[in-house]
This record gives C-alpha cells, structure tokens and sequence, in this order.
C-alpha cells in the first residue's frame, strides 16, 4: 500500500481585517461589501440589537463572534485581536471603508519599513475630503485636542492617530499582550499610540492609500460617551504624565459637570465609569 500523503498544515494569512460593530449593520455592510474575501476578516459584534447579527449568513467567510452585551471598544477589540491570525492586523471601525488592495498596500509599506510601527490610511469623507484624522497626545496642559486632517505629505509621520483605520504587525500587538481594558470605548486608539512611541517607532498616514470614513452618529447615547471619554482620558493622563494629573483632571471636569448637571459625565470623571458600567 502507497502511504497516504501527508497534508500541509494551511498557511496563516498575511492579513487579518478586525472590527468592532455596534447597532450600525447598514454601515458594517458597506464596510464588508467594500473589503471582499482577499484577506481575513474578524467581526466582533458587540452586544447589537438591530441585524448585526443577519449578517453572518450574507458574509459566510467573515468569522463573527457575538457578545452577549457592549463591553464597550477595547475589550471587544482585544477579542478580535485575540482570533486574528495574520502577520499585520488592520483595525478598522465599522464606518469605514477600505478596498482589499489599499489593505494589501499597507502591509506592503509596513514590509518595507521596519522603523514604521503602524500605518494607516488617508481618512477622506464621501467627496474626497480628508476627514478628521490625527491629533497630539493627550497631555496635561491639552488633554483632550480635536482630531484634524492629516497634513499635506504623502508618508506623514504624526504622534497619534484615529482608530478608524490603523495597521500593525501582529508581533507588536502581541508584545503588548492586550489593550488596557481600564478604557471603554475610548482610548484604545491613544494607548496604541503613546506604546509605540515608548517604543521609538514611527506612525505613519500614507496619502496615496485611502478609506472613506463616514463618521456615522453613535448608536450608544451621547452622555454616556461622554463619561466614558472622560474616564479614558482620565486613565490616559495618570498612567503616562503621573497620578496627579489624571486626578487633577478628574477634578476639574468633576466640578464643571456637577454644575451643568451632566451626571454621566460627573460618574466618568470621579468613579472612572467606563461605556459598559464598570469602573
């Protein structure tokens, strides 16, 4: 008897897509449509309501896995991460669109450029526009600075950029172990990029690739953002300036909530509440 031939093990991906929905299926639909089969892509559907959850059956090679309840962005991000398997893992949010050769030409520029610890797109709105992209990091004089277009440059080096769409080698988010869950839905994107600047590498927009970012309204309710952000800054400014500034921040924004009665608010700033109700 001839014996069997031994199968070869099948070859992880050169690239993993994760994203993160929340009772936005119309825009996780666009997003999906846009990126095709070519390269891996991770669901994590974060608690939905509306018919996030129909869209596995339109999409049978997106590997979705459903929480029971929004833990909010970074511990569902950090679950996405943990079931990709490519080499550079793209972070995309929900409300972004990126074709499957602008994913493939980061991770060929990040190939290129081992100095680079993470790339991202150029950010455009519906027409073209650059969209709302980068920022400073927070810092206790400008905690909390407005993202911006990118500057004019084709491979623009920034401090920090918007989680809507950024990729990295999967080593580097494998020597960070995981996100700090102590943020909720915001801060994971700042996190990323003050640990890569410890780190002495570059973030980089590259204006010749681009994704169409439509900055959809937020499902969740806009008061609860709010205390969440405040909290994410809040543990931002005490883990990387000193605990003095993140309780003097606290301080500051605790007082001027208790006086516009915005009680979220007030709960983020002194508690730490964070998008899904913990501290």
């Amino acid at each position: 008897m001839t014996p069997q031939a031994e199968t070869a093990p099948p070859q992880p991906p050169r690239v993993s897509v994760v994203i993160v929905s929340f009772n936005r299926a119309a825009a996780l639909r666009r997003s999906l449509e846009t990126l095709g089969q070519t390269h891996q892509i991770v669901v994590v559907d974060n608690g939905s309501a509306d018919d996030t959850p129909l869209i596995e059956e339109e999409f049978p090679a997106v590997r979705f896995r459903r929480l029971p309840r929004n833990f909010g962005l970074t511990k569902a991000l950090n679950i996405g991460l943990r079931v990709a398997e490519g080499e550079y893992i793209l972070c995309l949010h929900d409300d972004t669109r990126i074709s499957a050769d602008a994913v493939t030409k980061l991770a060929d520029y990040l190939e290129a450029h081992p100095e680079v610890g993470a790339v991202s797109p150029l950010l455009t709105d519906e027409s073209g526009a650059p969209a709302p992209q980068v920022r400073a990091l927070p810092s206790p004089a400008a905690p909390d600075m407005a993202f911006q277009p990118a500057p004019a440059g084709e491979e623009i080096t920034v401090a920090c950029v918007s989680g809507a769409a950024i990729m990295f080698r999967e080593f580097v988010l494998h020597s960070l172990r995981q996100i700090d869950e102590r943020y909720g839905n915001f801060g994971s994107d700042i996190e990323l990029c003050a640990q890569l600047g410890r780190a002495s590498k570059k973030i980089v927009v590259l204006r010749s690739v681009t994704a169409i970012h439509e900055s959809d309204p937020s499902p969740m309710f806009s008061n609860v953002l709010a205390g969440d952000r405040v909290a994410g800054l809040a543990l931002f400014l005490g883990k990387h300036h000193g605990f003095f500034s993140g309780l003097v921040y606290r301080l500051k924004v605790a007082l001027s909530a208790l006086f516009t009665l915005r009680f979220q608010v007030l709960a983020g700033a002194l508690s730490g509440q964070k998008i899904d109700g913990t501290r």
